[in-house]
Parts: structure tokens; sequence; C-alpha cells
């Protein structure tokens, strides 16, 4: 049997990874200069979070440091404390010390909390402490004393009259909030619509709402873009205003908004009209000084005037005056259990959702062999069996498109993880760099975000070392002191592609060919492209260090970041510009569990080409053809010249053809917008396909990206085109016989 507790701090790990995000998001606008104080807020809220939920599992060097990271931020929320960019630069620290914390308390590592004590020591100064810990120590709890003493009986009773609940009531006490919301034309005409605000305010607490259509006009009279209610709602909740603001932030400065804090009178003794009748023994009281009732005639005795007394005593969200017509808590009911609830999100074992991937492969296998079957048995194209196949094969699309879905994340929380990569790193060597980012909400399949942290920490350090100059050399270039890298990604011909950039020096080309020379990678004679020279960077072992440091120089360079991009079935290329930067493009595939493919014939051999590469098809022509070279042939297509391959001899299955004419062609796109013709013996058919990796069993093999298994139980290789296009020989014409010279 599973232990609660367990799992409740196993959801609390993960509401912490929630709550980081939100506090690094927040520290970003603010280093962006886009702040204000809600932003503060969210950043105060987070780590307030997380101390809460720390204190309640006994998790106390955490809850140590996070209060004293909250108490700062207090001061900030009160103005007390501003933020320059020192302040901020320790925030960022601060934020990267919670994140430690959270995961060695969630994974039982022992703290080292003499490394963060610096941290705390900065924070303690920003408000006048010493030393947290030793103040904590101080504290001790004091007991209070509250006086009890009954009032004197013996002379006459004070007179009840005109006694109300104030004379009774201490100070009132926070209820929640009264909300008056007018939405004008603009809210509808963005897509704003008020019954998701509604719904969000459920987060908040318990919401009432009151309709008012009195501005409704007759319905010949109606405009369809115009606005004609409003609502009063009424929200029980001990949550901030600032909450409550949120709900509404798409219709800030587009609508009505007022929001004033409801209080319930708190009183200091019990209603006594709900006790029952007490049971008193008889009281020994001279009657000449005292006249009490008798204890029956209880109806008689004074009591609060009922009048004096408000609502909101007994029911916390009153119903206005015109909709009395249900109890509260009736209405209220509803809006609470509602198992539609936004935002509602339920956490699955990674390993489960695996296991359905495989299980949508397998069905997509299946319906695969079916088709192959039912077109084998050349039944009519309007049966019911062909009909009911289309429906399956369709519902399988769909199956597989969600599950899909189910395994898309955002690579936000990556692109968080690098600021930190830069932030250490220029702390390191002692450069100002700032990491700009963009398209954080462009998802790609989780196992790919896993797998691609280490390759893009590796450049990002890279492009922190060897491609930002130092302030000073930036200041003398005409260039601002602080460096940029700018990380972004971006869906892009069915695949995503990530790009590292960098607005520093740029290669050093020559300084590249001589290293590579120097350690007899290459010779000294030969002549390369600017490309060329570019692409021995990913040489193993190949690094332009002068010396080895923490960043750089070990020989562990780009040739390992080459490979575990290939290894996920993506490409790296590099272009950069001198004095300009440098930009590290990776392009990654979608998914790697199924693609849409196109199944083709080569040499009585059976390919897939993943659909998103093709751009067209086409039939050769002999005028179309044009030789380039003793081996190598040019297409013509619309008056401009693409490079034409001969797919069946790039991969060994026969010798060029003497004649390409009539040969289906597939032209293909290069993620930098170039073009390659392929030439294939005739298209098959379109479909998709299940991808089965074959690193493990025969490492990388150029142009190859997988393998797959057709409807017909065939194995088929799955071609990677670009890469098989970057690796061939552009051989389209038999060789020529050597000349023979008469001895």
């Amino acid at each position: 049997m599973s232990d609660p507790m367990a799992e409740i701090k196993a959801s609390f790990f993960i509401e912490c990874e929630e709550l980081l995000e939100g506090l690094q998001d927040g520290l970003q606008m603010v280093d962006d200069g886009e702040s204000d104080d809600e932003t503060i807020n969210v950043i105060f809220r987070a780590v307030h979070s997380i101390k809460g939920g720390a204190g309640a599992f006994g998790l106390d060097q955490l809850v140590e440091f996070a209060h004293r990271f909250e108490t700062v931020l207090d001061d900030v929320r009160s103005n007390t404390l501003a933020i320059d960019g020192d302040v901020l630069k320790l925030f960022f620290t601060c934020g990267d010390i919670l994140a430690d914390l959270v995961r060695e308390c969630r994974d039982d590592i022992p703290h080292d909390i003499d490394a963060i004590r610096p941290v705390i020591d900065r924070l303690g100064a920003l408000i006048g402490a010493e030393d947290t810990a030793d103040e904590e120590e101080e504290i001790e709890f004091q007991p209070m004393t509250v006086a009890l003493d009954l009032p004197d009986l013996g002379g006459d009773l004070p007179d009840l009259e005109g006694f109300g609940a104030d004379d009774f009531a201490g100070d009132a006490s926070f209820n929640g909030f009264q909300v008056k919301f007018e939405p004008h034309q603009p809210v509808y005409e963005n897509g704003s619509e008020p019954l998701f605000m509604f719904r969000a305010l459920r987060d908040v607490g318990d919401v009432t709402s009151v309709c008012d259509d009195s501005s409704v006009p007759p319905l010949a009279e109606l405009s369809p873009e115009q606005g004609c209610l409003s609502w009063t709602l009424t929200i029980e909740t001990t949550e901030p205003e600032d909450a409550v603001k949120e709900a509404f932030e798409f219709a800030d400065g587009i609508s009505t908004l007022e929001i004033s804090a409801l209080t319930t009178d708190a009183p200091l003794v019990p209603d006594l009209t709900d006790l029952p009748e007490p049971d008193l023994p008889p009281l020994d009281l001279e009657p000449a000084k005292v006249d009490l009732p008798p204890v029956e005639a209880a109806d008689d005795a004074p009591t609060l005037p009922a009048t004096d007394i408000p609502d909101s005593v007994n029911s916390p969200t009153p119903e206005p005056e015109t909709t009395q017509t249900a109890a509260p808590d009736t209405a209220k009911k509803p809006a609470t259990k509602s198992p539609a609830a936004p935002r509602a999100t339920v956490r699955v074992d990674l390993e489960r959702i695996d296991r359905l991937v495989n299980l949508v492969g397998e069905l997509v296998i299946n319906q695969a062999m079916i088709s192959q079957s039912v077109d084998e048995t050349a039944l009519a194209g309007n049966s019911n069996i062909r009909a009911g196949l289309e429906e399956f094969l369709q519902l399988t699309r769909d199956i597989q498109d969600s599950v899909m879905m189910i395994r898309a994340q955002p690579v936000k929380s990556l692109f968080q993880r690098m600021g930190r990569i830069v932030r250490e790193a220029s702390s390191a060597i002692d450069k100002d760099v700032r990491l700009r980012t963009e398209g954080e909400n462009t998802e790609v399949d989780k196992t790919v975000i896993e797998r691609l942290a280490d390759p893009l920490t590796h450049m990002i350090r890279n492009a922190v070392d060897h491609g930002l100059e130092n302030n000073d050399t930036r200041v003398e270039t005409g260039k601002s002191p602080e460096g940029n890298i700018y990380l972004t990604a971006a869906h892009r011909s069915g695949r995503v592609v990530i790009e590292v950039a960098d607005d520093g020096a740029g290669i050093n080309r020559e300084k590249v060919k001589q290293k590579a020379i120097d350690k007899g990678l290459i010779a000294p004679d030969l002549q390369l492209t600017d490309s060329e020279i570019d692409n021995l960077l990913f040489l193993p072992g190949f690094s332009t260090a002068d010396e080895v440091s923490n960043l750089s120089g070990r020989g562990v360079g780009m040739d390992v970041v080459r490979s575990a991009i290939q290894a996920l079935g993506g490409r790296i290329t590099i272009s950069s510009q001198r004095n300009v930067g440098t930009t590290f493009s990776i392009s990654l595939p979608l998914t790697l569990a199924v693609l849409d493919g196109m199944v083709v014939k080569v040499a009585d051999e059976t390919l897939v080409v993943p659909l998103n590469s093709i751009l067209e098809t086409l039939t050769l022509t002999s005028e179309e053809i044009r030789e380039f070279g003793p081996e190598t042939s040019v297409i013509n297509i619309r008056d401009s010249f693409v490079p034409l391959l001969d797919l069946g001899a790039e991969l060994g299955y026969r010798d060029p053809k003497d004649n390409y004419e009539g040969s289906v062609v597939l032209l293909i796109a290069h993620e930098d917008g170039s073009r390659a013709a392929v030439i294939t013996d005739r298209i098959e058919d379109q479909r998709q396909v299940v991808i089965k990796g074959l690193q493990d069993s025969y490492g990388r093999v150029p142009g190859i990206a997988a393998a797959t298994i057709l409807g017909d139980g065939q194995i088929a290789l799955i071609l990677d085109p670009v890469d098989l296009i970057t690796h061939s020989t552009g051989r389209t014409r038999p060789a020529a016989p050597p000349i023979q010279i008469a001895g």
C-alpha cells in the first residue's frame, strides 16, 4: 500500500517546479524592465508557497533560506528596498539556490549550508540583519495572559436594551471581495470571454454571481458586437486582492472593474440565540438588590435586536435583494464542485505514457497491414470494408496525434535552465552577458527536451567563453560592454529548429585552420571553404582554447554535441560572420515515434522519405537535365538549377544510369532554403510509419535516420534526405573509361 504522505510530498515537489518556473519568469520580466507590482507579488508568492510547503514537511534548511529570501522580497513589495542591477543578480542567484535546495530535498541529498551562507549573509545585509540563524534561536515563546474576570453581580444588572452587535464584536475580520465587472466592447473584440474569467475565480474561492441585464435592448435593436451585460460577484476567500485582479488581467483597461473588500464582524461571545436553554441552579441573590426573571421565561429575556446584526455574520456571501429566491449555499455548490474546473491537470508517470506511445505505434502498424490486405483483395472502392477502413485510418491518426500531444512539452523549462548556465559561466570569467530567449512555448517531444539539455549546455558555455569578447574588447570595437546570447525555438517545415546565436567576434577561421593543421587533423596545403573550416569545430578533440579552464580547453568539444544531436535524428549547422557573431542551428524531428512518409522504390528496395522534407515531385525530361562536370548533373526547374542526385547510386544499390528520362524526382528542401533533386524509380504510397531506431544496434549510418515495418511486414529504411545530400558524391553518370594510349 502506498504511503499517502509520500504521495503528498511528491506532489509538493512537482508544484515547486511550477513555482520555480514562475519565479524565474518574474525575475526575467524585472530584468527586461517590464515589471510592475503584480510581478513582484508573483515572485513573492512563489517563494512564500515553497516556504510554507517545506515547513509542513520539516525541510528546515529550505525553510530557512526561503524565509530570508521572502523577507527581502517583502521589503521590495513595500518599496523599502529598490531593485538595482546587483540586487537583481543576487535574486537570480537566490532562485538558483532555491531550485538546488528543492532538488536536494526531493532526492534526499545532504545540504551544504556553508556553501550558501555567503548568499544568506548578503540577503541579511539588505535588510540589516546580522545572522538569521542566531536571530531565530533567540526567539522564544512568550505566553499571554487573558483576563476573564466576571462582572460584579452585587449591584443592578446593566440595562441591555439598545445593545447591538458592535457592543459584543471584536475587530472586523476579512471575508472576501465584492466585484462589479462591466466589460466594454474591446473585451469582446479581442476574444476574451467573461465566463472564463469567472471560472478562473474558482481557484481563488467560492464565487456567487448576479448578472445585470437591464441594459439589454429589444432584439431588433441588439448589436452582436456591443456588450450589454454587467455582473456583481461575491468571492469568499482569504487570498489577497491581487489574486482576484489576476483573473481579469485580459480585461484590464478595457472594462469597468470595482473590487471592494467584504468584512465580517467577529463576535467575542457566542450567539446566545443558537444555544439550548440553560439548566442552571437557582441563583442565591438578595431579592432587594437583583430581581431576575425565572429561567423558564427565557423568551422575555432581553436579546440583541435582530436589525443590529449584519446579515454577513450568518451569511458570508449575501445575495442582492433582487435575487433572494434561493439560499446562498444552494447557489455556491455547483460552482465549487463542478468537474469542468479550468486548468485541471492529471499527473501521470512517464513510463505509462511511453507504453501508450508504443501501443499506438503497434496500432499504426496493424492498420497498415489491414490496408495492405484489403488492397490485395481488390475490393470495390465503395464497399463497406473500404469505408470502415477509411474511418479506422482517420481514428488511428487522431489517436496518434493526441498521444503525441501528451508527450509534447514547451521548451520553456529547458531555456530557463540555460539562463542559469549563462549566469554561472559569465560570472566565472568576469563577462557581462545577457540571455535573450524567443519561442519558449514551442512544443517538442519530452524525450527530445531531456536529451537536448547536455548538448545545449555545452553550446551556451561555448558561446560565453569563445563567442563573446570580454567587456573591454567589446567597448574598443564599438559594441556595448554587455554581450548577448540569443536562444530561439520555432517550428519549421515539420521540424523544430533551435538556434544559439551570439553577437561576438565570430569564428576566427585562420586560427581554426591553423589549430587543425597543428593537431594533424588536416594537411597544410588543403584548400577549404569557409563552411568546411567551420565544420572543423566538430572534429573529435578539437578546441581553440589557448589554456584549460573550467569552461573549455579539455578536448571535449563540439563533436560530442553533434553526436548527441544526430542521436536524436537531428542536424547541426554553423553560420558565422567576423565581428558580427556566430549562429548554431539545431534541426530536430517533432517526435521520435511516428512520422508521415513517402514510400518509394529504388533498385527493388523499399525506402521511406519524410514527407515534410519533400517540396514537390517531378518526372524528368531530357530537356531539363544539364551536365555539370564529368560525372554530375543539374536539373532546370523553372529557370533555377538544382543539383541532381541518384538515390540508388548514393546508397550503393546500383551504378548510375545512362539515361534518367522518365524517372521520378523528389525535390528536397534544406532548412537554409537550398534545394536538391533526388532520383527514385517510382513512388509506392504515402502513409504514417512507426520509427524504429537503429543507433543502438548499428550506430549512426550517414543518410539513414531509422527503420520501420511496413504493412506487409517488410522492413524499410527511413532516409534523412538532408544528411544524405550532405554526404553525397553527386554521381549521375557512369565513370568515363580510362584513355588507352598506344605504346
